[in-house]
């Protein structure tokens, strides 16, 4: 056990991210065993771009809950890939509309027997006495409700 471990709450963010980055490693390894070239971290994009098929920048963004600047960023590495590919919205000339190319879709059907045996294998790992994802659900929600810094300003005052 290290002192990060032992210091127990003060250390969530720092876990979190630890835990985040084992998954994301282990993930590319994986999609790599499989022989798919990806990297995990434009599962976000992909995967809402296969479900919804044509959003705005500002759409996806909001439905990753990412930052605009992440998400255009992302989306720039995306389309470099050819993997998506954007028109200009009809109705807003300023408004990008994103989608899958045919590239872009060709991996997702790919990569979807590949999402059945993460999710188990997830699942696995995450279903435990205190479910790993719950409890995120549970401290996002207190969060959106009330921030970090907030609470902080509160309990000091």
């Amino acid at each position: 056990m290290n002192i990060i471990d032992e210091i127990g709450i003060l250390a969530i963010s720092t876990r979190l991210q630890r835990l985040s980055e084992q998954f994301r490693k282990d993930g590319a390894l994986i999609y790599k065993s499989f022989d798919i070239d990806f990297e995990p971290k434009w599962f976000p994009v992909i995967y809402t771009l296969h479900i919804k098929e044509m959003l705005s920048v500002v759409e996806i963004a909001n439905e990753i809950g990412y930052s605009h600047p992440s998400t255009i960023s992302l989306l720039k590495e995306l389309e470099k890939q050819k993997l998506i590919s954007s028109k200009k919205d009809k109705q807003d000339e300023r408004k990008r509309l994103i989608i899958l190319t045919p590239k872009g879709k060709e991996l997702v059907t790919k990569m979807q027997p590949v999402w059945k045996v993460m999710k188990k294998a997830l699942n696995e790992i995450t279903d435990n006495q205190n479910n790993l994802l719950k409890a995120i659900e549970e401290a996002e929600q207190k969060l959106a409700s009330q921030g970090f810094l907030q609470r902080i300003s509160e309990i000091k005052n």
